[in-house]
């Protein structure tokens, strides 16, 4: 079974349509990008109602297991995915149902379900910089007034960067009614 060639390009658009070439590995994409790569992966193409309709647009770049249309793709060409998502129209997702006692139910009836689109998405080797280096913590550049002129590009980002800690963790507090055991300092136990 061989690798999957990712797209080398400026953008999903690009990858889809025409991109400087493929590579598995990074080092590959940047010998022929000429520079350092990203590897990303984003939507790409028009929104479809139902999967149907984007399948049948996408038709021979992704898997169809529909009876009669049974396509199979190579496995270095799995860079594409179909993925569900609530239509941006929808607003907001609603918030978490609380329970309540009503006519004799603890739950209300649920609510309808948002609308959904079907989106193709695009795994690809994006042409430019490194990720951004994060300075400082995203928590810390969230509560500045400065976070929140930050591009989406730079909040999907800080929202994949690992936490670190601001500090180091303090020793363990010892209570008045703990004690540490002798046989192993580390572990408090109660004391009577």
């Amino acid at each position: 079974m061989g690798a999957v060639l990712y797209p080398v390009a400026a953008n999903a658009e690009q990858a889809l349509s025409a991109p400087l070439g493929r590579a598995a590995r990074e080092r590959e994409a940047e010998a022929l990008a000429g520079g350092a790569v990203t590897f990303v992966t984003e939507p790409a193409g028009p929104a479809f109602p139902s999967r149907e309709a984007a399948l049948d647009a996408w038709t021979g770049r992704l898997d169809d297991d529909r009876p009669g249309r049974t396509v199979v793709v190579a496995p270095e060409d799995r860079f594409l995915e179909l993925r569900e998502l609530i239509a941006e129209e929808a607003g907001k997702p609603p918030r978490p149902q609380k329970p309540l006692m009503r006519k004799g139910r603890r739950w209300p009836e649920p609510r309808p379900a948002p609308p959904v689109v079907w989106r193709l998405s695009i795994s690809y080797w994006r042409l430019g910089d490194a990720p951004m280096a994060v300075v400082a913590q995203p928590r810390e550049l969230r509560r500045r007034a400065k976070g929140a002129e930050a591009t989406p590009d730079q909040l999907r980002r800080m929202a994949d960067y690992p936490l670190r800690p601001v500090k180091p963790q303090q020793p363990l507090d010892v209570g008045l009614f703990e004690a540490r055991r002798p046989e192993d300092p580390n572990l408090i136990i109660p004391d009577e």
